[in-house]
């Protein structure tokens, strides 16, 4: 008998994700009621993920469940807050018990990882398409900003950028990589991306201005900087890349895909140099995870400089309605 629309959700989303004491009411009803801690802001963000835009036709639910909130904790992450609360809007082309299944799977493990409690959405039939809201908080006045940095503060970024444009690339079949583990890396960078949460958190301590850099370093570290009234110097040798991004497309292809390969979900953030020295104690950059890659400066744009020569890097970010997109580790 096939799934009507009020059992599918019964099975996979009535119970998926956290249990959490702030939900009076959550997924059943025609709207959820929620608690917001006293003294905090809400924050809100919402993403949609389309099969063969942002992910490839076959792709395993498993990861899209997890990629679909991911991007939205990423957000959340980016602005230090706490997420809370998750609303899941699934479109899909017919009632795949299998792929409900892992999809559910996906989604849950991650909500429960980071205390995510599912609280309500909609299903319909259509192109197979998830849109999620994710609701957190922060203490009032202190969620960071893109339009809180100043020339001269310092830009770092978190992870190791570029492995996840590379992952897709081998998804898609436009890349080949001879070391299975190597290969299996880059492929989980994109299907399973982890929302640097933690360290979003503490960053309100230190970070003037934050970014999630989800459409490529080179563009998020300028849409920071513009939104900062500054320009930025990025320094080439001072990118982070993974040994296996190395060893799949080499030393020059790895820095150029750390600038404008998409989907990595790290943070790109500022911090005044008076700042620096404390963030680094507190925060050691090696447990986590993050490397000083600029500055940013008096003017406008970002500069990519090789030793002491400007270089030309034309590619600045995906831009759904711009016609850029993120290039093939393979060209």
């Amino acid at each position: 008998m096939p799934l009507t629309e009020f059992a599918l959700i019964e099975r996979f989303f009535r119970d998926c994700g956290a249990v959490r004491c702030d939900v009076p009411l959550g997924v059943g009803d025609d709207a959820a009621l929620l608690e917001t801690p006293p003294g905090t802001q809400l924050v809100a963000a919402v993403d949609t993920l389309v099969e063969g835009v942002h992910f490839p036709p076959g792709s395993p639910p498993e990861s899209i469940g997890h990629r679909a909130l991911a991007v939205n904790l990423s957000d959340i992450a980016a602005m230090g807050a706490r997420p809370a609360w998750v609303l899941l809007s699934l479109t899909l082309p017919r009632a795949d018990e299998a792929w409900l299944s892992g999809f559910a799977a996906g989604l849950s493990r991650l909500a429960r990882a980071h205390d995510v409690a599912l609280v309500g959405g909609d299903t319909t039939r259509g192109p197979l398409s998830v849109t999620i809201q994710v609701l957190g908080h922060v203490p009032a006045g202190t969620a960071l900003l893109r339009s809180g940095g100043s020339a001269g503060d310092v830009l770092f970024v978190s992870g190791t950028p570029g492995d996840a444009a590379a992952g897709l690339a081998l998804e898609q079949g436009r890349l080949r990589v001879d070391s299975e583990p190597a290969a299996g890396y880059l492929r989980d960078r994109f299907r399973f991306p982890e929302p640097r949460l933690a360290l979003g958190e503490r960053l309100r301590e230190f970070a003037s201005a934050c970014i999630d850099v989800s459409d490529g370093l080179l563009g998020d570290a300028g849409k920071l900087a513009a939104a900062s009234g500054c320009g930025a110097r990025l320094e080439l040798s001072a990118l982070p890349v993974s040994d296996a991004l190395l060893r799949a497309v080499g030393a020059s292809r790895a820095r150029e895909l750390a600038l404008t390969g998409g989907d990595d979900y790290e943070l790109c953030f500022a911090v005044p140099q008076s700042r620096v020295a404390a963030l680094q104690q507190t925060l050691p950059p090696r447990e986590w995870g993050y490397a000083r890659i600029g500055v940013l400066r008096e003017g406008q744009g970002v500069q990519v400089y090789d030793a002491d020569a400007v270089i030309d890097i034309s590619h600045s970010g995906f831009d759904h309605f711009g016609g850029a997109a993120t290039p093939s580790p393979a060209d």
